[in-house]
């Protein structure tokens, strides 16, 4: 069993599919799309205009949470769902919480910062594979980050508004492994490994690891921790860009 998996170049959800796949020793070649046109061209083969996208012997997913359901009908074992209903549930509420609410709060940051600063932009194209030469895309980066920021509603005013939630989401996050819904070693296999949910939010919070203006508070925190153990790579590196008063609130 083989799949192909579709994503955009430093999804933190494309991420979150390569876990989940890794976790089912599921072998995948991976496509990556143009941020932001990726909407129009999936809408080609797929219901919407998201990522991640899976074809899977034939089958067509989309969607973090759909991938991680369906990959549990397909491959039982190891499972992403603990079996206990109480247990499960838990899982589901924070995999939910992860794809709602934090993801698309670190998404509207990286491209407001992308927005202030993209002089790093080549090292979110590290591991890409857009079929395009490298040096195209950063020189086409412009265009791409002010329709992406447009179409996330990414810019100052959301950027203010996330990083002073995003404490809040941060503790939401230790809170989650200290009640033991997320795995706390962040072990591919065994006691420790990981569910949906840590699929779903070790790269989100990995992301934010790559802003130099967050790493060191992150990096302090069960949540980053958890990130780096499950993560310890994850190409990118946004320089400072947000004035110190923005910031202050996340140390």
């Amino acid at each position: 069993m083989r799949a192909v998996l579709i994503g955009v170049p430093a999804s933190h959800p494309t991420v979150a599919a390569e876990l989940m796949l890794a976790r089912k020793g599921i072998g995948f070649e991976r496509y990556d799309l143009v941020p932001g046109l990726h909407r129009f061209v999936l809408r080609r083969a797929f219901p919407g205009g998201t990522v991640p996208a899976i074809v899977l012997d034939g089958q067509r997913l989309q969607g973090t949470r759909t991938i991680s359901r369906a990959l549990d009908v397909l491959v039982p074992e190891p499972a992403l769902f603990p079996d206990g209903p109480k247990s499960r549930a838990a899982v589901e509420q924070a995999e939910l919480w992860g794809d709602l609410v934090l993801q698309p709060a670190v998404r509207r940051l990286a491209w407001a910062a992308l927005k202030r600063d993209r002089s790093t932009i080549r090292s979110f194209l590290e591991d890409a594979k857009l079929g395009l030469p490298t040096g195209l895309a950063v020189a086409t980066a412009g265009p791409v980050v002010a329709w992406s920021a447009w179409l996330n509603r990414a810019g100052d005013k959301s950027a203010r508004r996330d990083l002073a939630a995003l404490p809040r989401l941060l503790d939401r996050v230790d809170e989650l492994l200290a009640e033991g819904v997320l795995s706390g070693d962040g072990r591919p296999s065994g006691d420790g490994a990981l569910n949906a949910a840590d699929c779903q939010i070790a790269p989100t919070v990995r992301f934010l690891l790559a802003f130099d203006d967050l790493r060191e508070a992150v990096e302090a925190r069960p949540a980053g921790r958890h990130a780096l153990r499950v993560l310890p790579r994850f190409a990118g590196r946004i320089p400072p860009v947000f004035p110190t008063e923005w910031i202050r609130s996340v140390g």
